[in-house]
């Protein structure tokens, strides 16, 4: 059976919206609490790094997400989540690297997910189902 809605294109719109809905819900998060970002601006200054770059989870986590749900710059899009969690794993996560949950999972399963989901994005593109197909 081949279904008109099944394959590639498809595959690629359910990973771009699975994606970019989850990391979306962080991304709101933070804009309806701004004070979640002094303690990534205090991890950064703990590196030597400037505060503001706190400001890039916006971007990360807002218009990153948006750009992959509307397939608009997908690859972009993608790559900014990649960025975005590994900036996530270096500054707050370093210890779980090798660490396993309660449940035997790996601690940063889900920093992982989003990490090489995003990555995924970046060498997949949108797909067909997109505002702009790239």
């Amino acid at each position: 059976m081949n279904f008109s809605f099944q394959g590639d294109a498809a595959g690629k719109f359910i990973l771009r919206l699975t994606v970019g809905i989850l990391i979306l819900f962080h991304g709101v998060s933070k804009v309806l609490n701004p004070g979640n970002l002094e303690p990534i601006g205090k991890q950064l200054a703990n590196i030597g790094w400037p505060t503001f770059i706190a400001y890039g989870v916006y971007f990360g986590e807002v218009i990153a997400p948006l750009m992959i749900i509307f397939g608009i710059f997908s690859r972009v899009g993608g790559l900014v989540v990649t960025v975005n969690m590994i900036f996530a794993i270096v500054l707050v996560h370093t210890g779980q690297l090798l660490t396993l949950s309660k449940t035997g999972g790996w601690a940063l399963e889900l920093q992982g997910f989003y990490l090489f989901c995003g990555l995924a994005i970046f060498f997949l593109g949108s797909g067909k189902i997109a505002v702009k197909p790239d």
